[in-house]
C-alpha cells in the first residue's frame, strides 16, 4: 500500500467514515490488479459482491449532474436507462480529469461513496440482493474494503436505481 496516504485522501476519508459508524469491514491489502475478476479473486470474494463505481455525467431535459453510479461488478450499466431514470436524456462516462476532481481517485479505486457535494451516489439494488458483503477498492488500487452490506447502506445512503443489466 502507499505511503502517501494522509488525512485527506479518499481513502482515508473512507476508513475514517466506517469506523466511525462502527461498520462491520474488513481491509485487504494486494497487488494493483485491473479486472474485477483479478480482484475479486485475490479477495476470496464472488464477482457479484464487487461494487463497480463509474463516474457519469446525466444531461437533457434540465438535467447536468455528475453521478456516481454503483453496481454490482458482474453486471454491466445500461447508461440510457440511468439517465431516464435520472430524469435526462442521456449518460457518459465522465473523463479522467473530472474523475479525479470529484473523487480524487483512479480510474478502478473509486469506492462506492460520495464525498464531494457535486456527486450524486445512486446504486442499482442488484447489487444488495444477493450477498451479506460487498467488496470494494478503497480508494487506493493496492486495498479493498469487504464490509457488510446493510452497513453500507446505512452508512452510504445511496438512491437506488435500477441501471444494470447482465454482461
Amino acid at each position: 500500500m502507499s505511503d502517501v496516504i494522509t488525512e485527506n485522501t479518499t481513502h482515508q476519508r473512507l476508513i475514517t467514515l466506517l469506523t466511525r459508524e462502527g461498520a462491520r469491514y474488513r481491509a485487504i491489502d494486494h497487488e494493483a490488479v485491473g479486472k474485477c475478476e483479478a480482484v475479486s479473486a485475490i479477495r476470496g470474494t464472488a464477482l457479484g459482491q464487487g461494487a463497480k463505481a463509474l463516474v457519469c455525467k446525466v444531461k437533457g431535459n434540465g438535467v447536468n449532474q455528475h453521478v456516481l453510479a454503483i453496481l454490482a461488478a458482474d453486471l454491466q450499466a445500461d447508461l440510457s436507462l440511468l439517465a431516464t431514470r435520472l430524469g435526462g436524456l442521456r449518460a457518459s462516462l465522465a473523463s479522467p480529469v473530472e474523475v479525479d476532481s470529484l473523487t480524487g481517485c483512479v480510474f478502478g479505486a473509486i469506492p462506492p461513496f460520495s464525498f464531494h457535494p457535486q456527486l450524486k451516489l445512486v446504486a442499482d439494488p442488484q447489487l444488495f440482493d444477493r450477498f451479506d458483503e460487498i467488496a470494494f477498492n478503497a480508494g487506493v488500487l493496492e486495498q479493498s474494503i469487504v464490509l457488510a452490506t446493510e452497513d453500507y447502506l446505512r452508512i452510504a445512503r445511496p438512491e437506488l436505481i435500477a441501471f444494470a443489466r447482465p454482461r
